[in-house]
């Protein structure tokens, strides 16, 4: 079942464990915690303002936890979070560059640092005008672990325009088919190197593949030899779905009118939730804020576990999933509320 929890998320995340017996099971969690800004982020008039707070406005969430005490806040949670994690698990902590740094350190002591994989720069907003000292700031920070070193990882590709083609298969052949080509061979000797067509590998490289699929690739006209004799693998642009993403995200900016403060981008989540889960996977966010990651779940076809404390999150949760597609709140959605315990 889709579970929305309200309550502190410590207790939420200790019940998860003791009482649900979910340890080991969650596949996937993406966390977007406060940033230790020092400031109680509002929303009026059923808007959350993306530059200032109202003072007159609603409360959603208070960002007052500073220094040493947050980074210790952040930590005890992601203990049971790493517990919650499935041997095939990722997590994706949202932060921003003047306290990201902190939890990356403390990270790499909770998850370890050999299962550290990116530190995502996702571009937030265009540039901005304000007169300060220090460049201006459009970007914040994902920083991406594993629980193993064998995650769930599904090739995340993004398409390729028309100028992406033209520029990265510049080539046509005889029928129109715009195609690169790329080297068979890869820095590195090998203890047992074969003959390819009569040569061998250039000295201190070894061959990509074995030389049986290089034949094939011969036979079927997918090697193209260069002025100077090299073999090359011939890739034609209409046989690859896309490029890959690189660890600087431009393409996901906050949302223009937000319904609640620091809400992200969906198609951010979607791409983080094809990526690192699998349709019968377990999703847990356990700052949900306005839902948008139960959201991206529920679209793609995973279960979710969602957490916030006010309930302001957990109203506008439940109407943003209510009003969803197909109702993705649903009958098999259930509440707790944990919020009387002490954390």
């Amino acid at each position: 079942m889709n579970t929305l929890i309200k309550g502190d998320n410590i207790n939420a995340l200790k019940f998860l464990i003791e009482q649900r017996q979910l340890a080991g099971k969650v596949d996937l969690i993406y966390t977007d915690p406060p940033f230790a800004t020092n400031v109680n982020f509002t929303i009026t008039d059923g808007r959350a303002s993306t530059i200032s707070n109202s003072a007159k406005g609603d409360i959603a969430y208070t960002d007052k936890l500073l220094g040493r005490d947050f980074v210790e806040y952040i930590r005890e949670r992601l203990l049971l979070m790493r517990e919650l994690l499935s041997e095939r698990g990722s997590i994706y902590l949202h932060t921003d560059y003047k306290i990201g740094h902190y939890l990356k350190v403390m990270m790499d002591e909770v998850f370890g640092i050999e299962n550290f994989r990116n530190d995502i720069t996702r571009v937030k907003c265009n540039p901005k005008n304000f007169k300060r000292i220090g460049y201006g700031n459009i970007k914040d920070m994902i920083l991406f672990y594993t629980k193993t070193t064998n995650p769930i990882w599904n090739e995340p590709l993004k398409p390729y325009a028309e100028s992406d083609i033209v520029r990265l298969f510049p080539k046509t052949d005889q029928d129109g088919r715009r195609y690169t080509t790329v080297p068979i061979h890869a820095p590195g000797e090998s203890n047992n190197p074969q003959e390819f067509k009569g040569m061998m590998p250039p000295a201190g490289r070894h061959w990509r593949t074995s030389v049986e699929i290089m034949d094939q690739w011969d036979k079927e006209g997918l090697i193209e030899w260069s002025a100077n004799g090299n073999p090359r693998k011939i890739i034609y642009a209409d046989e690859k779905y896309g490029k890959r993403f690189q660890d600087i995200w431009t393409d996901f900016k906050d949302p223009q009118y937000p319904i609640y403060p620091t809400e992200k981008n969906i198609a951010l989540i979607e791409l983080i939730v094809r990526t690192s889960s699998e349709p019968d996977s377990i999703v847990l966010d356990p700052f949900c804020g306005s839902g948008t990651t139960l959201e991206a779940s529920a679209r793609n076809r995973r279960s979710w576990i969602g957490i916030d404390k006010t309930d302001l999150a957990i109203e506008i949760t439940r109407k943003r999933l209510e009003a969803g597609e197909g109702n993705l709140f649903g009958n098999e959605t259930e509440f707790i509320d944990l919020s009387s315990s002490k954390p």
